[in-house]
């Protein structure tokens, strides 16, 4: 048996249907949110400059615009990081189980 054959019974176990399913909803979910507050950001860069251009502080040049668009960088890097997570404690563990399992 080759390695066509221990993957097509792979793709036919049913904890990897539930296993795909899984995933694709985390994923979603976080894509989700990231795609709100993307949206959100260029609707108030669209619509509301006024809002992006005030100081943060009385007197201060740092605007909320910017405070927000870093918010957005660290938004993205968070998701990643939770992804990553997930991914390395429940779905690897998950395929790793399906490939010892079918391994013969």
């Amino acid at each position: 048996m080759g390695d066509t054959d221990r993957a097509a019974r792979i793709a036919a176990d049913p904890r990897y249907g539930a296993l795909l399913q899984r995933r694709g909803r985390f994923t979603l979910g976080l894509t989700a949110v990231m795609l709100v507050a993307y949206f959100g950001f260029i609707l108030l860069v669209a619509f509301d400059k006024a809002l992006l251009a005030r100081p943060i502080r009385s007197g201060g040049v740092t605007s909320l615009g910017i405070v927000l668009g870093f918010a957005l960088i660290l938004l993205a890097i968070a998701l990643t990081g939770i992804y990553v997570r997930r991914a390395n404690r429940d779905f690897d563990a998950a395929v790793a189980a399906l490939v010892r399992d079918h391994r013969a």
